[in-house]
C-alpha cells in the first residue's frame, strides 16, 4: 500500500509508526485480548494509558506541577464558551486580540457572557499581521486576555508572547507541540487535538490550579475544569481511543528527540516552502514574514483559472488536501509534525513542474 502525503489542516496527519502500533494493538492490546476501545475507562489498564500520556505531555512540554493538564471533549470550538464561563468569576469584562477567523470566533462567543473589549485587531489589514505589543490596548480590571497564537485558515503566527497584567490564555491549536514551549508564560492553554496531538475527538487544556476556583455559579458541570480536574477528565467517559492514540503521539515525539528536535524540522520545512513559494512567479503568500506559521502555509496562484487544475494534479500525484478554506480561497499546506520532510520535498517539485507547464507569466 502506499500512503500519500496528507497537508490536511485537521483531522490532520498522524505519524506513520503511531497508526501502525494501534493496528498491531487494535484487536489484543497488550495481551488482554480486547482492544483500547472496547475498555473500560476505570479499569486499572486505561487508567495506566491515561496517566502515562499525561506524563509523556508534561515531560514533552515541561509542564510545572501548579498547572493540570485536562483531556475534554467538545475541541476547541467549546473552549470558546469554557474559557469565559471558567474564569470570569465576578467579573464582568475580558480581552481578547483578534488575528482572525478563530479568534473572531471566540470573540462572538465569549461575548455571551462578558463584555469583550477587542485590545487589539488586523482586520483592517486583512489579517496579514499581527497587532504588536505596543498595539495592545488592555484593561487592567478584565478576568483574562484571550489570543490565539497560530491562526489555521489564514496562516498567521503570533511571533511573540504579549505581555499582561492579567491571566493570559492561548488557543493555542495549530502550533502545540511542534517547538518548545515555556508554559510559565501562560495561565491557561487550550488545543484541540486534531493537529499536533492526535485524533479529533479531544480538546487539551493545561490551566494554572489557582484558576481552578473562578467559575461562574451557572456553568454546566460538563463544562467545569475545576470538576474535569477533581476526576482526572474522567467525570464521564472520554473519548478513550482519542487519548490512547495521543499517548502514541507523544511517545513518538520524545523518540524524535522531544519538541526541541521538531522545532528544527519544522523551520525548515516551512522555510523551505515558503523560499519556493517566494521564489516562483506563479505562486505568493501575503502574510508579514515575521508572522509567517510554521504549521499552515496558505499560498495563491497568479492565474486563479489554474487553481481547479492544481488541485486536480496535485491529488493525482498523492499530495492531497490542498485546497484553501472556503473563507479564504487560494491553496493552503498543513505541514504540522506528523508531515515528513518528504512531503514538502515532493510538493516543492510538483509547484516548479506545474508553474513550468501551465504558467505563461
Amino acid at each position: 500500500m502506499t500512503r500519500a502525503y496528507n497537508f490536511c489542516a485537521g483531522p490532520a496527519a498522524l505519524p506513520e509508526a503511531v497508526l501502525q502500533q494501534a493496528q498491531e494493538e487494535m484487536l489484543d492490546w497488550h495481551g488482554k485480548g480486547l482492544s483500547v476501545m472496547e475498555m473500560s475507562h476505570r479499569s486499572d489498564e486505561f487508567v495506566g494509558i491515561a496517566e502515562q500520556a499525561t506524563q509523556d505531555l508534561r515531560d514533552l512540554l515541561s509542564v510545572p506541577a501548579e498547572y493540570e493538564i485536562l483531556f475534554l471533549q467538545g475541541g476547541a470550538n467549546l473552549q470558546f464558551s469554557s474559557v469565559p464561563m471558567n474564569l470570569l468569576g465576578t467579573s464582568t469584562k475580558a480581552d481578547y486580540i483578534d488575528t482572525g477567523v478563530w479568534s473572531a470566533k471566540a470573540i462572538k462567543e465569549a461575548s455571551r457572557y462578558a463584555s469583550i473589549n477587542v485590545a487589539g485587531s488586523t482586520k483592517a489589514d486583512k489579517y496579514h499581521r499581527v497587532p504588536t505589543q505596543a498595539e495592545l490596548s488592555l484593561q487592567q480590571d478584565a478576568a483574562y486576555v484571550h489570543y490565539c497564537s497560530n491562526e489555521t485558515i489564514g496562516g498567521l503566527e503570533f511571533d511573540y508572547i504579549p505581555e499582561t497584567s492579567t491571566p493570559l490564555v492561548c488557543d493555542m491549536s495549530s502550533t502545540i507541540l511542534s517547538r518548545p514551549l515555556d508554559v510559565s508564560r501562560f495561565d491557561m492553554i487550550y488545543a484541540g487535538a486534531q493537529k499536533n496531538i492526535g485524533p479529533a475527538g479531544l480538546c487539551l487544556v493545561i490551566i494554572k490550579k489557582d484558576l481552578l476556583n473562578r467559575e461562574i455559579a451557572s456553568i454546566p458541570t460538563m463544562m467545569s475544569y475545576r470538576v474535569a480536574a477533581e476526576n482526572a477528565s474522567m467525570y464521564n467517559t472520554p473519548p478513550t481511543y482519542a487519548w490512547y492514540l495521543s499517548g502514541l503521539v507523544f511517545q513518538w515525539l520524545k523518540k524524535q528527540g522531544g519538541v526541541d528536535a521538531m522545532a528544527t524540522i519544522n523551520e525548515r520545512k516551512a522555510m523551505k516552502l515558503y523560499s519556493a513559494i517566494d521564489n516562483s512567479a506563479l505562486f505568493a503568500n501575503p502574510i508579514a514574514l515575521a508572522n509567517r506559521s510554521w504549521m499552515n502555509v496558505p499560498f495563491t496562484l497568479a492565474d486563479t483559472s489554474l487553481e481547479d487544475i492544481f488541485l486536480k494534479e496535485s491529488e493525482e500525484a498523492g499530495l492531497l488536501n490542498l485546497k484553501g478554506h472556503r473563507s479564504v480561497g487560494g491553496m493552503r499546506a498543513s505541514i504540522y509534525n506528523a508531515v515528513p520532510e518528504a512531503a514538502i520535498d515532493a510538493l516543492i517539485s510538483f509547484m516548479k513542474d506545474f508553474e513550468q507547464r501551465h504558467f505563461k507569466g
